[in-house]
């Protein structure tokens, strides 16, 4: 199993040489193939190594990261020098000085989990500086929560595809329903059924509205708007004047289910702050015509409509207000907790949102218990680096970063993931140590000064299972360990037995041990359930069990039904569309209701004269974030070896651009290489770069060196949504395009840098 599919695997004995989908997958997503040649890639770290500059002169900042070599060491040797730096550091500063990073998707298993496994090692150690959130969700993290009381139910409790392709009308899908996501869950995934959804859905009868810069973020017949980026919550301001002027929003659900339309309301129609939000206000902020978006607002209220957002729309600054503003347009129209009606976010963001839970919790490693009460929201990392002591709002709260000394990273490449890179370098030369856990030389590895040569997922035995799949899956090792890679379970051991700690990390049992441990706890539930659970030799030799499954879900039915015996959990029981908390916390970027602000990474604003392209930097079809980039999937998608960039053919012929040149795309914060893909799809004045090509300085030496592979990441800014949540704004950013007419440098992303035997 992995992230973006169930499948079985052919190997020559040390590598992998075909992958084959599970037979019930309806639609696999074809990034599996980036799995065939992928464990001995000549990316991968051979044996534990140690930065050279740290070797020789012991830890301590430095800018020498990111472009030092290396030297290899052995086991012990790295054993005694990683528990000697613990050691000190938490002697020293203590644990608070410690950030245990680890965000990301390193592995779709249960208990070789990079994330739990650190975070369980640090919290027997005395704990950690933690970070909170995602950048995929850090704003809606925080407002869902204060508006609906909740925002994980928003995805795995959401309404399910089966019941959309019954009862809708008409889907208004913001951000549209990009099928290139729902491609992978976390934890893995059985079976991808949004493309037939969307299918059924439209051969029964219902309609489809994307609103978005790209046409291709809807599979299939739909209608096409394509706003200004950045511009949605405008948008849905126009729509919701329309309803509200013309009387056709749900009084009587907004009085009996909601808290706050009247003050919403006031700055809707101008009483408040003098200027109406009309049709044509909005029009002059989205670019789309007034008659189109009177048009939508009557059709949305003439039958069963669901207002979806994806995620994407709130990885922008004020991040929060797009989907406060769509829970706001849904419930104007009356019709959350119907069949089919009502509120959506994240359709097409992951395959997740539509899918039918399980009713049982998951087999998890439990990590312990964590007393070190400093926390950051997690797009927050740079911040915390380059101004320990300084304070910060978050959600309500007055805090300080931390002063860290140790970074621990296991599972996941922030070159990926994190804003403005050149300041993140920088940020990442500050603490006396960086630790990486990898399997493979990414940038994040490049720029520590020990490391951990990790296996991959193909390389372990493993069991998973995901909150919104019926199938509990035992991943059996495709091939053996390459070269000298451990598991990190088995680095954490061997660190602990050092350390003092052996028996509170391990518990006495073996990987195998702590998987038949998990699974029995499993078998539990469902046993208690009625379900089906055999024993764990019996399951092993199987494959996987399949669980019961709650279909036909709808989201809020029961606080629809009777909001009084089934509230909500925010503070007044129903639908906040006026939140007093926030109100009260006074800040000037994030109201106490949903609210247009104007932002500055936009075409309609004075930035856009120096930098008048709006790049959308989105999710890649061709992988899974930055996972496998040196794939062959991901590989067949590059021009010319660099991440393709969508431009439209205007804007192309403006520029004396064609299909297949290289061009050198820039702002004031940085600049990149990519490969020119003309295409009609996406919007005049628009230009679309995937995230997660992996870093390639031109010159490593250079803090502001031009990435020439293609990562949109050297361009973004790195601000956080609002004061509220801090979330990632990497969505968005303005840029200028030019065809690069000098040398073409190689692509070095892949080469694994010096490396010395001792």
């Amino acid at each position: 199993m992995a992230h973006w599919g169930m499948f079985e695997a052919e190997s020559d004995g040390s590598d992998i040489t075909a992958v084959h989908p599970f037979p019930g997958d309806r639609d696999p997503s074809p990034i599996l193939g980036n799995a065939v040649g992928s464990v001995r890639h000549g990316a991968r770290v051979t044996a534990p190594a140690v930065r050279r500059g740290w070797l020789e002169h012991g830890p301590g900042p430095t800018e020498a990261r990111g472009r030092d070599d290396f030297v290899e060491v052995s086991w012990p040797e790295l054993t005694d020098l990683l528990a000697a730096e613990l050691r000190r550091v938490i002697d020293t500063h203590g644990n608070e000085a410690i950030y245990g990073g680890s965000y990301g998707w390193a592995s779709a298993g249960r208990f070789h989990h990079a994330q739990s496994q650190v975070h369980r090692f640090l919290n027997c150690l005395g704990g950690y500086t933690r970070s909170l959130h995602s950048y995929s969700l850090g704003a809606t993290g925080v407002i869902m929560p204060r508006v609906v009381g909740t925002h994980w139910k928003l995805f795995a409790r959401s309404t399910n595809w089966d019941v959309i392709a019954r009862n809708t009308d008409l889907m208004v899908c913001f951000g549209g329903v990009p099928l290139k996501n729902t491609g992978v869950n976390h934890s893995g995934t059985s079976d991808h059924p949004t493309r037939g959804a969307l299918d059924r859905f439209r051969d029964r009868g219902g309609a489809v509205v994307s609103i978005s810069p790209l046409r291709d973020d809807l599979h299939g017949e739909c209608t096409w708007l394509a706003p200004r980026p950045g511009s949605d919550v405008a948008l849905m301001l126009g729509l919701a004047h329309v309803l509200a002027s013309e009387g056709l929003h749900d009084k009587e659900f907004l009085a009996t289910h909601c808290v706050g339309y009247e003050r919403f309301e006031d700055y809707l129609l101008g009483r408040a702050d003098g200027v109406p939000k009309t049709p044509q206000w909005a029009s002059d902020r989205c670019g789309i015509a007034a008659a189109d978006l009177v048009g939508l607002a009557r059709r949305m209220a003439a039958g069963r409509t669901m207002v979806t957002v994806t995620w994407s729309l709130q990885r922008v600054r004020h991040g929060e207000q797009a989907p406060w503003m769509g829970v706001t347009l849904a419930a104007m129209l009356g019709q959350i907790g119907l069949p089919g009606g009502g509120f959506g976010h994240g359709y097409g963001s992951m395959n997740e949102p539509g899918l039918a839970p399980v009713p049982y919790p998951l087999p998890t490693l439990p990590q312990g218990n964590n007393p070190v009460k400093a926390y950051i929201p997690v797009a927050a990392v740079s911040d915390m680096l380059l101004h320990p002591g300084e304070e910060f709002d978050y959600d309500g709260h007055r805090l300080t970063y931390p002063d860290i000394r140790l970074v621990y990273w296991a599972g996941g490449n922030p070159f990926h993931h994190h804003q403005d890179l050149n300041r993140l370098r920088r940020a990442l030369g500050r603490p006396d140590t960086v630790v990486v856990h990898d399997p493979y030389w990414t940038p994040m590895a490049r720029h520590a000064d020990i490391v951990v040569p990790s296996t991959t997922s193909l390389e372990r035995n493993d069991i998973t299972c995901t909150r919104n799949d019926p199938l509990l899956v035992a991943m059996h090792a495709a091939v053996p360990a390459h070269a000298h890679s451990r598991d990190d379970y088995a680095t954490f051991a061997a660190l602990a037995e050092k350390l003092g700690v052996a028996a509170e990390f391990t518990e006495g049992r073996t990987a195998q041990q702590w998987l038949e441990h998990l699974y029995g706890q499993w078998r539990e539930y469902v046993r208690r359930d009625g379900g089906p659970a055999p024993d764990f030799r019996t399951f092993w030799r199987e494959g996987h069990v399949r669980m019961r499954t709650e279909d036909n879900l709808i989201l809020f039915e029961d606080f629809r039904a009777d909001p009084v015996r089934h509230p909500l959990t925010t503070p007044s029981g129903r639908i906040e569309i006026f939140s007093a908390d926030v109100d009260g916390f006074g800040y000037d970027d994030c109201a106490g209701h949903p609210t247009w602000y104007q932002p500055e990474e936009w075409l309609g604003g004075e930035r856009a004269q120096r930098f008048p392209l709006h790049l959308i930097a989105n999710q890649p079809r061709a992988r899974l974030h930055g996972q496998l980039d040196h794939g062959p999937v991901s590989q067949a998608s590059k021009v010319r070896g660099r991440e393709p960039i969508r431009l439209h053919p205007a804007d192309a012929a403006a520029r004396g651009i064609a299909d297949g040149d290289v061009v050198r795309v820039f702002n004031d914060r940085g600049a990149c290489l990519a490969g020119a893909v003309l295409d009609d799809g996406v919007r005049a004045e628009v230009v679309q770069l995937s995230t997660g090509a992996w870093f390639d300085p031109l010159d490593p030496a250079d803090p502001d060196s031009m990435c020439v592979h293609g990562n949109p990441n050297v361009l973004t800014p790195d601000v956080g949504s609002s004061k509220l949540a801090h979330g990632c704004t990497g969505q968005h950013v303005l840029v200028q395009v030019e065809r690069f007419d000098g040398e073409l440098p190689p692509v070095r992303a892949f080469a694994p840098p010096r490396v010395q035997l001792r």
